[in-house]
């Protein structure tokens, strides 16, 4: 029994590493996948949220159990970013998940299954492991996705290509915010200026006002002392 079990696990992990494979040197777009290197019958995945829909630019990662007798029977799925679409670190009812393998076909690799899991994420048909969220929702936890997964080690152990992207992403978000505007003293608007100008000739005014006052207190006391110094020399 037990080299039974090792054959099928051998000839599992062969059949994975030719998908492994095909995956690297064929990139399937928005898709990603790598095996856990500590258990290489468990696969991690990122598929990145497609343009136009509610999880565009999102980053989901979750992982693929394979079973010892893979491909003969299908893995099981499951999403580990909250994405609102499924339920998070639950299997998924797919008819390319171990909840169907009567509908499992051993030629379907990892790839195809995965294709077959983003293709169904963007759909809004319902399964077991699937939920119902407003699309506002979904476009938040997407924007919130790349901050999500760097708090996993996984994810970064095995997606250190992804960290990066995510991280330029992050800081060129926090470049874009609009930075606290510091009160600074404008121009002088004309109205201030003209109030300034009307100011100062009124003061002007005042000041040419006082000198000529001046000048008549002083004619006027000239004029008395003649008057006086007349009427004296009369008398």
């Amino acid at each position: 029994m037990a080299s039974k079990k090792r054959a099928g696990n051998l000839s599992a992990i062969n059949r994975l590493k030719n998908d492994y494979k095909r995956i690297k040197s064929d990139p399937i777009p928005l898709i990603h996948a790598e095996p856990d290197p500590q258990n290489l019958l468990v696969w991690h995945y990122c598929v990145i949220g497609p343009p136009d829909t509610a999880y565009e630019g999102g980053y989901f990662h979750g992982k693929l159990q394979f079973p010892s007798d893979f491909p003969f029977k299908p893995p099981s799925i499951l999403m580990l970013t909250p994405n609102g679409r499924f339920k998070i670190n639950q299997r998924l009812c797919l008819s390319i998940s171990d909840f169907h393998p009567d509908t499992w076909n051993p030629a379907w690799s990892a790839g195809t299954i995965l294709t077959g899991l983003l293709s169904f994420m963007v759909e809004e048909a319902t399964t077991y492991g699937s939920i119902e969220t407003p699309n506002a929702v979904r476009q938040r936890l997407a924007r919130d996705s790349g901050t999500e997964n760097l708090r996993n080690e996984k994810f970064c152990e095995l997606f250190p290509d992804l960290v990066n992207e995510i991280n330029a992403k992050l800081e060129k978000r926090r470049a874009q915010a609009k930075p606290v505007q510091k009160v600074e003293k404008g121009p002088e608007t004309s109205s201030a200026t003209n109030a300034r100008t009307n100011l100062r000739a009124v003061n002007n005014q005042q000041s040419d006002n006082g000198l000529s006052n001046m000048a008549i207190f002083a004619m006027i006391t000239l004029l008395v002392l003649s008057v006086s110094a007349i009427l004296y020399g009369e008398s």
